[in-house]
């Protein structure tokens, strides 16, 4: 069939062609490197990845196998005096406190250096809304009269006369238990530092105190609904552990990603006398001033012990993820060279095909 001559053609009209600009790039002529997979490429790297990954993953499973950890749950501790349940107090009297305490027993020394945790179960602090109730601005010292809505429904008081600093649900909800360990074996209170517990970045950088007496400063100020103190009042024993540098409050701050989560509470101190080689064994008492709330959403609270490896704490799910991995690679090596055994052509079978080719 006769081609159609050139001058038949319509030209295009100046500004209006669809026709794409005469590049590389939108005439689709860039080179390009499209890879054969043949078995003798394919298989050595699955074997090399299960090869380097398994040690890998034995090594930080080792690692995380030597934190020592004990978890003591408190959730359903009894009340010293009245021997109810202290989570019953709580729950059934708003703003009540009850006093506990968990005998428990270290089995072998806790070599330094070693961290209190404590640890809280099914608390969703990972909640789109919840995450989002904070005032950033009010955190780093520019207190305002108008709280961001974010924080709301925990930006005024009930009356909607006083703003709330530092306002929000997750500041609302900071955890307020007081925990303290008790050596039986030793009759001595165990030595616990309150301070080098917060990101040192979020200290420098994310949470400021306004300028002046902090007392004066948050004087037009409402503390948060379930608080017990004033926002000047967290840290008694350390002045400068006030206000929105207290560390308690900056840990809590910094929202967990799963419901069940553990922060940093205390540090040991290992500078004091019978602790400088770090937790003995033998008998302790967990003595707790029980004020948070946690068995209405059946959730529960522990204190952890626990030291560090080289990589942190205790987290066995990276070498499991390691040694998981690498073993999967090897069985689909061992499977993918069977199947190459069997039925398997040539690379130049494969790649030198013919219109003449039986297959």
């Amino acid at each position: 069939m006769d081609q159609p001559s050139t001058s038949a053609r319509v030209p295009d009209t100046p500004g209006r062609s669809k026709r794409p600009f005469a590049n590389k790039f939108k005439q689709q002529r860039l080179p390009a490197w499209q890879p054969i997979l043949t078995a003798s490429s394919v298989l050595p790297t699955f074997f090399a990845i299960g090869v380097v990954f398994i040690p890998i993953g034995v090594g930080l499973l080792h690692l995380s196998q030597s934190v020592q950890e004990k978890v003591i749950d408190y959730t359903y501790c009894t009340d010293i005096v009245s021997g109810k349940k202290c989570s019953d107090i709580v729950t059934n009297s708003s703003g009540a406190t009850c006093q506990c305490k968990v005998p428990f027993t270290l089995d072998d020394l806790f070599r330094t250096n070693v961290y209190i945790y404590y640890g809280l179960s099914n608390y969703y602090q990972n909640h789109r809304r919840y995450v989002k109730s904070r005032d950033d601005f009010q955190l780093l010292g520019k207190l305002s009269s108008e709280p961001s809505s974010d924080c709301e429904p925990y930006a005024y008081t009930k009356d909607g006369k006083k703003p709330i600093a530092p306002c929000g649900a997750i500041a609302n909800s900071l955890f307020n238990d007081e925990l303290s360990l008790f050596s039986k074996t030793l009759n001595a209170s165990v030595p616990l530092l309150r301070t080098g517990i917060a990101w040192p970045s979020d200290k420098e950088y994310k949470f400021k105190n306004p300028p002046g007496d902090l007392k004066t400063a948050f004087s037009q100020f409402a503390k948060p609904k379930d608080w017990k103190k004033n926002v000047w009042e967290l840290d008694p024993l350390i002045p400068e552990n006030n206000g929105l540098q207290n560390e308690d409050f900056i840990v809590w701050m910094r929202t967990a990603a799963l419901p069940t989560f553990r922060k940093l509470y205390r540090r040991v101190d290992h500078s004091a006398k019978d602790f400088n080689g770090g937790l003995p064994q033998g008998d302790y008492e967990l003595i707790v001033k029980y004020s948070y709330q946690v068995t209405s959403f059946k959730g529960t609270k522990s204190l952890i012990i626990s030291n560090t490896s080289m990589l942190g704490g205790k987290n066995p799910f990276l070498g499991i993820a390691y040694i998981t991995v690498g073993c999967i690679c090897i069985f689909l090596g061992v499977v993918f060279l069977f199947i190459h055994i069997k039925f398997g052509k040539k690379s130049a079978d494969v790649i030198n095909i013919s219109p003449s080719t039986s297959y």
